[in-house]
């Protein structure tokens, strides 16, 4: 081999090195990966074995940047340097926190239909359902903000298929179980309706006779110089109320109006709609009253109202989907009402006949509902 030959072939040895380390130097950097935890609080460890040492301690929602991955575990980092392993249970990825985030965007203009608190400590779901994606967790006493409801068939106990009935006898309807879309502070999701309770006044509370109450909003406030404190203004509310029987495809079975009796100072049921199928949410504002109407009637002048709305006769039970498990009726009988000092009155137009309305027969819509419900929920 000649000396030229043998240069050539050197130099062009040594371009293909400075090729492949300027490629090298090109290649894009790997992505960060992270993972965020899911439980209440937990710590890291330093190694993978029965016996090991707390490295840091971690708490539901924080962000952990994803060092090594091995079996079912990652070995993270915290914003403040700890590194350690964590479960894979304890966590859940970017994806889990993209859905959350979009979700909340969703819902983020929707008003909620009312207002409640939670009961223990429990777990926001991106969608209804027992067996789903969870992350954020509440604590007992926040404060929430409702703003949609699902029913869907309680899981049976491990996974066991429900009892079959006896010959000639029709099936039994799944057990069912509620769920809310809910809004706390940044954070929406789904809770199980039995985690929570709706926020109303203990003396307002005191007149439940028994019935769960779904929604209290403040309708408007009188003036008594005699109760305690220095807010001496009481609210008149409007109660939603039904019965504690979870999967019910209506929201509410009855409208209570509760206004202040002055002379004895206390509330009085002023107003009660019952025996209906009525759903949410409820809208309150002034009337501004008709100014057409006779002289001597308390209707020409602005008061307080509220409007609701119930099945109307004529749609036929409502079934919930069987996969989001909301109801979504479609035909429904709006009811606008005024106080008029402590007297309702129901708003109509000259003439109008109010239409018909279904009543609250939860025996056919359940029935209806069991048909419909699948066998098996992915």
């Amino acid at each position: 081999m000649s000396f030229p030959s043998f240069q050539r072939r050197l130099f062009a040895l040594a371009a293909v090195f400075v090729l492949l380390a300027g490629c090298s130097r090109l290649r894009p950097k790997p992505k960060d990966e992270y993972v965020y935890v899911t439980a209440k609080g937990t710590y890291l460890r330093d190694r993978l074995a029965a016996v090991s040492n707390r490295t840091g301690n971690v708490d539901n929602g924080q962000k952990l940047k994803i060092l090594e991955r091995q079996r079912h575990y990652f070995r993270v980092v915290t914003d403040k340097g700890e590194t350690g392993w964590i479960n894979e249970r304890a966590v859940v990825t970017q994806d889990t926190v993209d859905q959350f985030e979009a979700l909340k965007k969703e819902y983020a203009r929707q008003p909620a239909v009312a207002t409640g608190v939670v009961r223990d400590d429990v777990y926001l779901h991106l969608k209804p359902g027992r067996d789903t994606d969870r992350f954020y967790r509440l604590n007992e006493g926040e404060k929430l903000g409702l703003i949609a409801r699902a029913t869907l068939p309680k899981p049976t106990p491990g996974g066991a298929p429900p009892p079959q009935p006896k010959d000639g006898e029709p099936p039994a309807p799944p057990p069912m179980e509620d769920w809310w879309l809910v809004r706390s502070g940044d954070r929406s999701g789904w809770m199980l309706s039995r985690m929570m309770d709706v926020d109303v006044p203990d003396s307002v509370a005191r007149y439940a006779e028994g019935q769960r109450i779904v929604g209290n909003y403040v309708l408007t406030k009188v003036e008594d110089d005699e109760i305690e404190g220095t807010d001496k203004m009481v609210p008149i509310f409007v109660t939603l109320m039904n019965s504690w029987k979870a999967g019910l495809p209506y929201d509410f079975d009855q409208v209570r109006v509760f206004t202040w009796n002055r002379a004895k100072h206390r509330y009085e049921t002023a107003f009660r709609d019952r025996n209906i199928q009525g759903f949410l949410p409820v809208e309150v504002k002034t009337d501004p009253g008709q100014p057409n109407a006779p002289r001597q009637s308390a209707n020409t002048l602005p008061a307080p109202s509220f409007t609701y709305r119930v099945l109307a006769a004529d749609n036929g039970p409502v079934i919930p989907d069987p996969v989001t498990g909301i109801s979504k009726p479609s035909k429904l009988v709006q009811k606008t009402y005024r106080l008029e000092g402590n007297i309702t009155r129901r708003v109509l137009k000259p003439g109008e006949v109010p239409p018909a309305e279904a009543k609250a027969s939860e025996d056919e819509a359940t029935k209806a509902a069991a048909k419909k419900s699948p066998k098996k929920r992915k």
